[in-house]
């Protein structure tokens, strides 16, 4: 049983430290297209997070006009 099992596993025909492995073209445009898209998303991030900050910029200042209008009408 053995044999027979032994006899089924087929051996290498080639030396596998000696075979080339490469992505090839395909491989390359789509690593190049997912790095573009990372770049891209990250730049997209930053804009939409520079956008809420400059939001909450104006909202406090805002507040704050509104808050010295209300002090110079009290007084």
């Amino acid at each position: 049983m053995k044999s027979l099992l032994l006899a089924a596993v087929p051996t290498p025909s080639a030396d596998p430290a000696e075979t080339f492995y490469s992505p090839g073209t395909l491989g390359f445009i789509f690593t190049f297209f997912m790095a573009g898209l990372a770049i891209l998303l990250i730049f997209d991030m930053v804009r939409r997070m520079r956008r809420v900050r400059y939001r909450e910029e104006i909202q406090e200042k805002l507040a704050a006009e509104a808050a010295s209008d209300r002090a110079k009408r009290n007084k």
